[in-house]
């Protein structure tokens, strides 16, 4: 512990902020991290394009393009990462034996076993994705939401088989599994009908949320967008649809923002406590957006700033599933991943080092000149000693980690070919 902690503790500690607590909570503090950033969303099941409203810009070399890959940059990046870690995988990334292929409504647990051992050797839970995206029966942009009622019985299966691969998830690590429903429906201009989508799209999730879990150890969620590429006009999962049918279904699922997917003036934010009033739990995927959905690398900016202290400030940490959801293929893979955890963690780790409690008392009895000069302070404390304590107990590098990443891009992916 060195004298720098001695000074910052003493003075969070006249504030009232215990920071040997609020290092202790955050070890328990689970963050999802996102399998994709790893080869920029393909996936293992398809050779193809990216396509449904999803692409990502840049060629930077070493993607990893293989299950081995993928999972030795994951490694290297969670050596860099302190705190509880989770993994989000998309069902694109089913691991097939050779010469084995089966199409994604036939997709079984056994084709994620890989995925399940990595998280068990390394003691952390499994959430999960199905991927309506990315492949030949989305029909005019459309899965769930389709008018072809043999395309939505596909995705409506696939969906189902997404539930009993979260479920072995759960089962084998002991930890619940976040699914999330997600689709890129909606059309490039203005629709004639807007409701006949969407009332197709709630008999479909009514339907995979059918088959048989447990919402203890299951938890699906329905995620929301504004709007995509080629469906700039009408997006079918808007974010009135996903509240609401969660809202109506809230024994069988959970509402996600994911803080890229409003409109720009929009944060999530100020969303959370709104939804914390109504939910008993909540899910996020942490991203920036620049301008719109572009899925840039989470930084310690305002808005991941802002989403971590509402977190904090509603007593929300065991009632909020925070994952990670971004991918940019301009810089080095596993430096994203690296960068976008460490700023969830730090924006969490100031959270729980602000008086909150101090605070909201301020406000509560108008003491808003006080509270407005108080907050400002809050933004001069020593956190960076705090993040340095808590990554020494953690046994990572506070700073300086790009070094490491990249001797590994030398030495491992710069080799790939």
């Amino acid at each position: 512990m060195s004298a720098r902690y001695e000074s910052a503790k003493e003075i969070y500690a006249k504030m009232g902020v215990d920071t040997d607590a609020a290092i202790a909570k955050m070890k328990t503090i689970p963050v999802s991290l996102h399998c994709w950033q790893g080869d920029d969303v393909i996936g293992f099941d398809h050779d193809g394009p990216l396509t449904g409203g999803i692409q990502t810009t840049g060629d930077y070399p070493g993607k990893a393009r293989t299950p081995d890959e993928l999972f030795a940059d994951l490694d290297k990046a969670m050596s860099l990462m302190p705190g509880k870690k989770k993994i989000n995988v998309h069902a694109c990334y089913a691991i097939f034996e050779e010469g084995e292929f089966v199409d994604r409504d036939k997709i079984e647990p056994k084709h994620f076993q890989r995925w399940v051992d990595f998280a068990k050797e390394r003691g952390m839970g499994l959430d999960f994705n199905p991927t309506f995206f990315s492949h030949p029966k989305i029909k005019d942009g459309l899965s769930l939401s389709s008018p072809d009622p043999e395309i939505r019985k596909f995705w409506i299966e696939h969906g189902k088989a997404c539930i009993r691969i979260s479920k072995y998830f759960a089962e084998q690590t002991g930890i619940p599994c976040v699914m999330n429903i997600w689709t890129g429906d909606g059309y490039k201009d203005v629709p004639a009908d807007r409701m006949g989508p969407r009332m197709r799209y709630k008999e479909s999730i009514d339907e995979i949320l059918s088959e048989p879990y447990d919402p203890k150890w299951v938890k699906p969620c329905v995620e929301s967008k504004v709007f995509g590429i080629g469906v700039e006009a009408y997006t079918v999962g808007s974010a009135e649809f996903a509240l609401s049918y969660a809202a109506a279904n809230r024994e069988k699922c959970l509402p996600l923002m994911d803080n890229g997917h409003y409109h720009p003036t929009e944060v999530v934010s100020d969303k959370i406590p709104a939804l914390l009033c109504f939910y008993p739990q909540i899910a996020l995927h942490v991203t920036r957006g620049i301008r719109w959905d572009s899925d840039h690398v989470v930084l310690l900016d305002d808005e991941t700033k802002e989403i971590a202290q509402e977190i904090v400030r509603c007593d929300g940490l065991d009632r909020t599933y925070i994952a990670l959801d971004y991918f940019d293929a301009s810089i080095n893979r596993v430096s994203a991943w690296v960068t976008g955890f460490r700023s969830m963690q730090k924006a969490l780790l100031n959270a729980l080092c602000t008086p909150s409690a101090y605070l909201k008392e301020l406000q509560d009895t108008n003491q808003m000149s006080r509270k407005m000069v108080a907050m400002e302070d809050c933004k001069m404390l020593p956190i960076g000693d705090i993040w340095e304590e808590y990554c020494r107990q953690c046994g990572v590098a506070a700073n300086g980690y790009y070094d490491e990443i990249e001797k590994y891009e030398a030495d491992v992916q710069l080799k790939r070919s």
